[in-house]
């Protein structure tokens, strides 16, 4: 059965020219983008979006880098989307992530680490209705 992830392109990635680069190594991975846009989170909208850390002590500069620059929030589809789109993207720290993974090449640290990937499909249908309404999903 085929459902969605929310993905998200970071600033670092989009600031560093590498939208182009990881959308490509998405598609190739067998994701269809059922949606799409490139934004400028404000800090309300980082806020709100991010809630879910507000007690940890990262909080604060992951709302200040995620609204430091344009992102590109997307809806992607594939079979078990959420454990392949996580296993693409690779683990948080690049350092640790695995050779081939989209942090392994391209994200700067474990703040700046490229992309957002939801965490469950429960998350993920909340996250992709926080960025997209149901008629901007292509079915």
């Amino acid at each position: 059965m085929n459902n969605k992830t929310l993905a998200i392109i970071k600033p670092d990635a989009v600031g560093n020219g590498f939208t182009g680069k990881i959308m490509d190594r998405i598609i190739s991975s067998g994701f269809s983008i059922k949606a799409a846009r490139l934004l400028h989170l404000s800090r309300e909208q980082a806020e709100r979006f991010y809630e879910v850390h507000k007690e940890r002590p990262f909080y604060q500069d992951l709302v200040d880098f995620m609204t430091s620059g344009p992102c590109m929030p997307m809806a992607l589809e594939k079979e078990n989307a959420v454990a392949e789109f996580r296993q693409l993207i690779g683990a948080t720290n690049p350092v640790e992530a695995a050779e081939g993974t989209i942090r392994k090449d391209f994200a700067e640290s474990v703040q700046n680490n490229a992309v957002h990937g939801s965490d469950s499909d429960k998350n993920s249908e909340k996250e992709i209705a926080f960025f997209f309404s149901s008629n901007e999903i292509l079915n």
